[in-house]
């Protein structure tokens, strides 16, 4: 084993007795999708379409440690003067967000765990996530070649549903070359041909679009649009590279909302209207929830007409 090999293997089984067996445990799980630490020492658990519960607790002390040794591998330092921390866990490439006093009371940690597999859209439809209308729209859109925007809060499965977007497209169009750029590890491609890449501070998402455009992507997909990037996808879907996804976060199961959320984004970029260009690039709006039990559902699908000079055309699906 090499001296680099060596050092990293003590890492994780460094980070493997910090986590413990019952987290570590968890992490394994293919249907464990969040891990969280509060400040009073408890640990919850989220499982895919299951409400959130409490799995055990964490001391302070292990806490800390665990933190320490997640910062040390980007590599920075937790302190009083820089209490947060945002990475990917070493070993599995979980998001891995993290903060100390004094910005709280106790270490707190949030795990997101990126996906063990895919739910496929027709798993969708068959468990009445999405109405078998919905899933027809859908897919037409896709052999369509048009842009899908997927939409919804926090928890809601954006990214779950993204995934088996992703899929269908792999599996239907398998002569396509995908671009995915996300900023953490979060999607997943059974493409034979795909460049993925992820944001770093050299390499921001505006950045890595712009490059990938000299990738020669049939389709270009992107994990979470959250900045000034939106016009640079924006721009790249109405020029040659349609039949995109992307999520956006937005809190209202109204695909209106979706593109309001785009036009702040832009905004950051420039000051002119982004009316039309919105307009022309998003062509089908999903619109994603998580429901009081704990399961998601899609709340409805929109199509895209355009901007016809005072608001958008859309059609509207809704949920049942």
């Amino acid at each position: 084993m090499s001296a680099s090999r060596e050092v990293t293997q003590r890492v994780h089984d460094k980070l493997r007795r910090e986590l413990g067996p019952q987290v570590c445990d968890l992490l394994s799980q293919d249907d464990v999708i969040e891990i969280i630490l509060n400040a009073d020492g408890r640990l919850w658990a989220e499982r895919l379409g299951q409400p959130m519960v409490e799995v055990g607790t964490m001391l302070p002390g292990q806490a800390e440690s665990l933190m320490a040794t997640v910062a040390s591998t980007i590599p920075t330092t937790l302190t009083r003067d820089s209490p947060i921390l945002e990475c990917e866990l070493p070993l599995d490439g979980s998001r891995f967000s993290a903060v100390i006093p004094p910005v709280v009371e106790a270490p707190c940690f949030s795990i997101r765990v990126p996906a063990k597999r895919i739910f496929p859209l027709e798993t969708y439809r068959d468990n009445g996530i999405i109405s078998v209308r919905q899933m027809d729209i859908l897919t037409a859109a896709i052999a369509d070649r048009k842009n899908i925007l997927v939409s919804g809060g926090t928890g809601s499965g954006k990214t779950t549903f993204a995934n088996a977007t992703i899929d269908y497209i792999a599996r239907v169009t398998p002569e396509h070359r995908l671009a995915i750029l996300e900023d953490t590890r979060e999607l997943q491609c059974a493409s034979q041909n795909v460049i993925a890449m992820r944001t770093s501070e050299a390499a921001p998402m505006d950045r890595l679009l712009r490059h990938a455009l000299r990738q020669r992507p049939d389709r270009i997909i992107v994990g979470e649009v959250r900045d000034r990037a939106a016009l640079t996808l924006l721009k790249s879907w109405t020029t040659g590279h349609p039949g995109g996804v992307a999520t956006v976060h937005s809190n209202v199961d109204d695909p209106r909302a979706a593109l309001r959320r785009l036009e702040f984004l832009v905004a950051e970029a420039f000051t002119g209207s982004a009316f039309e260009l919105i307009g022309e690039a998003i062509d089908v709006i999903v619109t994603i929830a998580k429901t009081k039990d704990g399961a998601r559902r899609v709340q409805g699908i929109a199509t895209v007409a355009g901007w016809n000079g005072n608001s958008y055309d859309l059609e509207w699906d809704q949920a049942a």
